[in-house]
């Protein structure tokens, strides 16, 4: 039996960079902390990860060469090249990361008779379909809204949270409907809706808030039962779609009640705001037949070229959901221009790929290489399975593949360099990781 043991490190110009094969001889050659793999306790299946298709990310793509532009959709989503993406967003409508405010439908038409996707034609459409060539398969797809026309909201305006005006929870209901039926018309199927982007938050872009309550009432009365209707039962409703400080409160809240529980999935989680992971087992715990997603997270107040604590962020973050039952785990904009954008209020963000359009550049950040070393490796249909580690400096996660492969995720913040024995049944491999490294092992 050996690992093939896979490596980024910072300082080096290691970068997914494969080291070698690892054998394991039988456990107690050599003294040391361990880590130890139980293969036979099992816990959840994941869905795999991926990246948002915005306008912003679609429309820098646009302004490159098609060869730079195929380079970086591969880089994402070529199955063995590329980092293996299986997941994707959408929002439905604007959102931030468009090029300004924009519906669907013209102003007050109730019965949405108005209703085109045109727009998504010009740059999300077809970033979308080549990244689903290049993958050759579908996608699982994720829609999210950041705010109703502004005609159907408090506030009369998508920017600066507002709410959604009850007489409008049916037209708004059908709109999701429409939306899914339109994308799927173009050859995109979409596996499913949150409710809200950010419900807790007024933003100074497209944004509407719910309270728990609103959110479960909703769901339960319009949102639910108008994709049964529509016969789009089938896709599957999360909720929450919000940071993970108060995410066990407001999951609490909606799937207590049945009636509203009976048409949602699971739950959505972003990053800002706190890393208590542990409120992800608390919903799995009160709610074991429901799920948990990572809907969004990104490094936030613009371009980070080169920074190394941007990609370690994202393994702590990932390693810290999938370790408290998440199945799926979404990247923010999959591409962003040299400044962080196209962004309609300046609320510029960082991205693991970023282009230079003015100088035809591709810049991989340190995120883009800590993403692949789960990505690539822990695929669609993996479970997780028990790990127990003795060295306080690692952080680690562990998956078995249905081909039967074990991938085990090994990162290390600190700066001293840190070493183990991987154990697996009655065998043993010795294992180092240097200071500020992400390894993936496959057996």
């Amino acid at each position: 039996m050996d690992a093939k043991l896979i490596q980024t490190i910072k300082g080096t110009n290691d970068r997914l960079a494969e080291k070698g094969m690892l054998p394991f001889k039988e456990k107690g050659t050599k003294e040391g902390p361990t880590l130890k793999i139980t293969p036979g306790e099992r816990y959840q299946t994941v869905m795999g990860f991926g990246g948002a298709f915005t306008e912003a990310a679609a429309y820098t793509l646009a302004q490159i060469s098609k060869e730079k532009r195929m380079e970086i959709i591969e880089s994402y989503f070529h199955p063995v090249h590329g980092l293996a993406y299986s997941l994707g967003r959408t929002h439905i409508h604007s959102c931030d990361f468009s090029l300004g405010n924009y519906t669907y439908v013209e102003e007050d038409d109730e019965e949405l008779r108005t209703f085109s996707i045109e727009r998504e034609h010009q740059y999300v459409i077809p970033f979308i379909k080549d990244a689903v060539k290049t993958r050759k398969e579908d996608l699982t797809i994720l829609s999210s809204p950041w705010s109703p026309p502004a005609w159907m909201k408090t506030n009369n305006e998508m920017n600066n949270g507002g709410k959604l005006l009850p007489e409008y929870q049916s037209a708004w209901a059908l709109y999701y409907s429409k939306y899914i039926k339109a994308m799927e018309e173009a050859g995109i199927p979409i596996w499913g809706v949150t409710v809200q982007n950010e419900p807790d938050a007024t933003q100074i872009w497209d944004s509407c808030r719910y309270t728990a309550e609103e959110e479960r009432d909703f769901v339960r009365d319009y949102l639910g039962p108008t994709l049964e209707k529509e016969g789009l039962d089938h896709k599957k409703i999360v909720i929450w779609d919000h940071n993970r400080d108060i995410a066990y409160e407001r999951a609490s809240t909606v799937l207590s009640d049945p009636e509203a529980a009976k048409y949602i999935w699971g739950t959505g989680i972003h990053w800002y705001v706190s890393e208590e992971f542990e409120n992800l087992t608390k919903i799995h715990n009160d709610f074991p037949d429901k799920h948990i997603m990572f809907t969004e997270g990104c490094i936030e107040g613009g371009v980070q070229l080169g920074a190394w604590h941007t990609g370690e962020r994202y393994g702590r973050n990932i390693i810290g959901d999938l370790n408290n039952w998440l199945e799926g785990w979404i990247d923010w904009n999959l591409v962003l221009d040299e400044q962080g954008g196209p962004n309609h209020v300046g609320n510029y963000c960082d991205a693991p790929i970023i282009v230079d359009t003015k100088k035809e550049q591709v810049h991989y950040n340190s995120s883009y290489y800590y993403i692949g070393h789960f990505s690539k490796y822990i695929k669609p249909n993996a479970v997780r399975i028990k790990h127990e580690i003795e060295h306080p400096a690692l952080q680690v996660v562990a998956f078995q593949n249905e081909d039967d492969s074990i991938v085990v995720v090994v990162m290390n913040e600190k700066d001293e360099f840190a070493e183990t024995n991987l154990v697996l049944g009655d065998q043993a491999c010795h294992v180092e990781f240097p200071s500020h490294s992400i390894s993936t092992l496959v057996i």
